[in-house]
């Protein structure tokens, strides 16, 4: 898949036009993937060029700063998971103030038209663009019939009576409902990080090494203990089993460890049936399960004691078919 930033990054043949889709797509969701889907498709029927445009920054970052709330997936994943669709071109537009100042047939005569040769664009059910957002269905179908572009908008899609969307997905998460979440996603939550060195507490004190992670702007699970599957050195696969990468059972806990009295919050994982040196190497946390709520024991033994009974139990949930690291969602 070709990434490009500007126009003249793109180096793909678009003299036939192309099919768009534009949006965040914060987590890829399977809202987003009907939307792609969809663009593959047309693209496929009419002979033209598959195109994903999306923004960088996203746009509330520029909009909103340093307030902005954490995303569902990071640039690299988002684009891995866009590559794995099939799509022949990723644009990513930079997001800008004055961008975001745009008249509607400005953005679209520009990006659609000159850059891209748009033929067809796909759009989603609340999809609006431009100053003020006043950019809605109705303005670009008829700036698709001004330009020379057909303009089809998708309904939302739904799942267990409500619309998928990422507001909804990253509340699941922030709850703790990871399964509830990969529902939506079609695939586990996954968070990368770099293992760093932490307290050296896990394998020393306790019996059960871990790795702590490092992670980067990613919407961190609610404080607790989880049944994971982990990809080492891997990348962003739904399948977890892509070459250079090993699917390993474990138990991920994050939060502040109150037993020893810590303050920051960290993002540890107990591979299960691993012995070997991960210090600087990246790994996948795919969320599959909660098992509990973080909590303070009396003393080591009491928190060895339950640690015991998580391993145990993460074994027994990895170990259902549901939980199967190849399963679709």
């Amino acid at each position: 898949m070709l990434i490009a930033r500007t126009r003249q990054e793109i180096t793909l043949d678009l003299s036939a036009g192309t099919c768009v889709t534009i949006g965040n797509f914060d987590g890829v969701h399977k809202g987003h993937q009907t939307l792609i889907a969809r663009v593959l498709a047309k693209a496929r029927a009419r002979g033209l060029a598959s195109v994903v445009a999306t923004f960088c920054p996203h746009p509330l970052q520029v909009l909103v700063g340093p307030h902005t709330p954490p995303f569902i997936t990071v640039r690299e994943q988002k684009l891995d998971l866009i590559e794995a669709m099939g799509v022949d071109m990723t644009m990513l537009l930079e997001f800008t103030k004055a961008m975001a100042a745009m008249e509607p047939e400005q953005f679209v005569r520009t990006y659609l038209v000159d850059w891209l040769n748009c033929k067809e664009l796909v759009v989603g059910y609340d999809w609006s663009f431009g100053k003020g957002r006043k950019g809605n269905f109705e303005v670009i179908q008829a700036l698709g019939q001004q330009y020379g572009f057909h303009c089809e908008r998708m309904p939302p899609v739904m799942i267990h009576d409500a619309v998928v969307s990422s507001t909804r997905i990253r509340d699941l998460i922030k709850a703790g409902e990871v399964w509830e979440a990969r529902c939506l996603l079609g695939r586990y939550y996954a968070v990368r990080g770099t293992v760093i060195h932490g307290h050296n507490r896990g394998g020393r004190l306790l019996g059960f090494p871990t790795a702590n992670l490092k992670l980067e702007n990613e919407v961190r699970p609610h404080n607790g203990v989880y049944a994971v599957w982990v990809n080492v050195n891997g990348n962003w696969s739904n399948r977890l089993d892509e070459p250079g990468g090993t699917a390993l059972a474990g138990v991920a806990n994050i939060g502040v460890n109150p037993t020893f009295g810590n303050t920051d919050v960290s993002v540890e994982v107990h591979l299960m049936d691993f012995d070997a040196d991960l210090y600087g190497k990246e790994v996948h946390i795919h969320f599959v399960q909660f098992i509990r709520p973080e909590q303070k024991f009396p003393n080591l033994d009491a928190l060895v004691a339950r640690i015991t009974d998580d391993v145990a139990l993460a074994r027994r949930i990895l170990a259902e078919p549901e939980a199967n690291c190849w399963a679709p969602a």
